[in-house]
């Protein structure tokens, strides 16, 4: 069971990424997924979780309005578009797998994961 990170890379101020998270050796419709991110010095916080149909999402408070997470079952792969980004979104971001039935607030708030990625890295900066 594994889970692929990629688009991370360098972006100025209020610019825009798209980070994708493709599983390898299970099917996403099962988990419930989400979006991490660890800074320097900093605790691994969740940015973004989405229930296995979708249905439900949640956001931490410092990305709502400007991210949003998505999912494409029959690609087996999880999205995460960031818009106005800001230098304090700079981080290596972890993509994560949770039990179906983990409420998204539950997996983004006290890191109830099963499952994480290598994480990508994402640097905010003019």
């Amino acid at each position: 069971l594994q889970l692929v990170e990629s688009g991370g890379g360098l972006v100025q101020p209020g610019g825009s990424l798209r980070l994708s998270c493709a599983a390898s050796g299970f099917t996403l419709d099962y988990y419930a997924i989400g979006w991490f991110r660890q800074a320097p010095g900093k605790e691994r916080e969740g940015v973004s979780c989405i229930s296995g149909s979708g249905g439900s999402t949640h956001y931490a408070d410092s990305v709502k309005g400007r991210f949003t997470i998505s999912r494409d079952n029959a690609k087996n792969t999880v999205y995460l578009q960031m818009n106005s980004l800001r230098p304090e979104d700079t981080g290596i971001y972890y993509c994560a797998a949770a039990s179906l039935f983990t409420k998204v607030q539950d997996m983004c708030v006290m890191r109830a994961v099963d499952y994480w990625g290598q994480g990508t890295q994402v640097t905010v900066s003019s």
